[in-house]
């Protein structure tokens, strides 16, 4: 076996698994506090890059700008681009999700495909039907590990993602808003009953997750070097399976599921081809879903009434 090939596709493996498990980390945070698969997400995150392509045009950026106009453009188009996507999720749970709260699933389930689709057109209709260059303004030289060489961009989306992941962490683990969200997702009811805001906290859940997949719009951007409208549905899948496979509602388990389908899916197109990646993807998870349904760091949750 050719071991340095092997370990370069293990650095793309962790760098196509941190961008599923930051998007994955939106589709478990939903669906443990009010147990909806909300389609849109994977739209979102498509909606996120194109937002960032839009503002890095409008800042001129490009890599032969000085490093200190690179930056400011960067941190201005995340920040804008997480906080449009993040009030995009607010408004999509507001108008979308709210009014059919406590109807029967398959009411807001459908609202979620509708939405999805929406938002799909709406994209279509703003950059038209065909992949967009994205604007290249980080270097992206090589860095010899040994006979292993690593691209700075890769440095950048795995940095970033597991910069997010671990801010997501302690927010849910150490802070009373964590904490809301926490009791909520395990019985909003009785959250309710100690006076917890449940409108505000599942807002905020949308609103984080929305966040999430803005940032991860604007990483597969800069990473791919394109955009496309329709990118969204494959990544969202890709990403909701990687949430099942991790244990839906369980925020490591996601973060793990995306780094498991990463590696899997480039493993995959290496040793035996691109076109078995996602046959194998969905296989592996069949097989986990047999032996453990609740998934690989799930626990069987009681059922709510």
């Amino acid at each position: 076996m050719d071991w340095t090939l092997f370990a370069l596709q293990l650095i793309n493996g962790l760098t196509l698994g941190a961008i599923y498990a930051v998007i994955a980390l939106g589709y478990t945070m939903v669906y443990g506090i009010i147990e909806l698969i909300n389609f849109a997400h994977g739209d979102v995150y498509t909606a996120g890059s194109f937002v960032a392509l839009a503002l890095l045009t409008l800042l001129g950026a490009t890599r032969h700008m000085a490093a200190a106009g690179i930056a400011f453009a960067l941190i201005v188009t995340f920040l804008a681009t997480m906080l449009i996507m993040g009030t995009t999720g607010i408004v999509i749970e507001r108008f979308a999700y709210r009014p059919l709260r406590g109807r029967q699933r398959l009411a807001p389930l459908l609202t979620a495909i509708g939405v999805s689709f929406s938002l799909e057109n709406l994209l279509q209709l703003w950059m038209g039907p065909s992949p967009v260059p994205f604007p290249q303004v980080i270097p992206n030289p090589f860095f010899a590990l040994g006979s292993v060489s690593i691209g700075q961009m890769q440095l950048v989306v795995i940095f970033s993602s597991l910069v997010m992941m671990l801010a997501l962490h302690f927010f849910v683990q150490g802070t009373k808003l964590g904490k809301a969200m926490r009791a909520t997702a395990q019985d909003w009811m009785a959250a309710a009953i100690m006076g917890i805001d449940i409108n505000k906290t599942i807002a905020l859940t949308f609103f984080i997750g929305s966040v999430l997949a803005g940032a991860g719009g604007v990483i597969t951007g800069l990473y791919y070097g394109n955009v496309w409208f329709i990118n969204g549905f494959r990544a969202g899948l890709i990403a909701f399976t990687a949430a099942v496979l991790g244990g839906i509602g369980n925020t490591t388990g996601a973060a793990l599921g995306g780094f498991v389908i990463g590696f899997v899916e480039v493993m995959t197109a290496q040793y035996i081809g691109f076109q078995w990646a996602e046959v194998t993807i969905f296989s592996v998870l069949i097989l986990v879903l047999i032996f453990r349904p609740t998934g690989l760091l799930g626990q069987q949750l009681p059922e709510r009434t």
